[in-house]
């Protein structure tokens, strides 16, 4: 794909949503933190719904602390892999408080070294809570990148690595939202809704759907 081409895809994600922000409910860089971690094989929604009986009671690392793992699960057991994601949210406000002075670090080495917290969750926060230019590749963006040949790779660092390298400056803070909601709504798994595709006429996809 030229880059031309990739220039018109983001253009038109752009003007489709032209202010495109997560989906997960949160107030401060600490709550998208953990709603992140617990986003993990989890529908927004659900944690969502999790994460409004929790952050109301402990929004905090300390709180969370004081909560402990139990009282975590209490809150977060409607979602899956719960006993694991309540042990390293406590695990990760501890090292937050023993590290960082309570505070979620900006910077990736720090981030990436808290339970939970790969190199798609350290994407998400420093993009989305202190305004990096950073791509966040979950299975909706390897898909689209794939799919419409904006950027293919066997791997998800290596699409990450390529959309970095393809994407034009201008739309590189808000890449990995536009083509998050595009996959999750518009380029879906099983069936795509070419039809209703904004950038159809530009994506290299060659199974395109059709309307019925």
């Amino acid at each position: 794909m030229n880059s031309d081409k990739r220039r018109e895809i983001f253009e038109r994600l752009a003007k489709q949503r032209p202010d495109p922000v997560p989906e997960l409910d949160y107030n401060s860089p600490f709550e998208l933190l953990i709603a992140v971690i617990l986003s993990a094989q989890a529908t927004d929604v659900s944690v969502n719904i999790a994460t409004g009986r929790l952050f109301p009671l402990a929004n905090t690392p300390q709180a969370i602390l004081e909560l402990g793992v139990d009282g975590v699960i209490e809150h977060i057991r409607t979602i899956g892999l719960f006993n694991a994601k309540a042990k390293n949210v406590v695990a990760t406000c501890a090292q937050l408080i023993d590290k960082h002075g309570g505070e979620v670090p900006a910077q990736r080495k720090a981030l990436e070294a808290l339970p939970g917290v790969g190199r798609k969750t350290a994407n998400v926060v420093l993009n989305t809570a202190f305004g990096q230019p950073t791509l966040a590749v979950d299975t909706h963006v390897f898909r689209v990148a794939n799919r419409t040949r904006l950027a293919r790779g066997k791997t998800v660092e290596e699409v990450e690595k390529k959309l970095l390298r393809y994407t034009p400056r201008e739309y590189l803070m808000n890449a990995h939202h536009w083509l998050i909601l595009h996959g999750r709504y518009t380029c879906v798994a099983r069936r795509p809704r070419c039809p209703d595709c904004v950038v159809a006429d530009l994506c290299e996809y060659c199974e395109k759907t059709v309307s019925d």
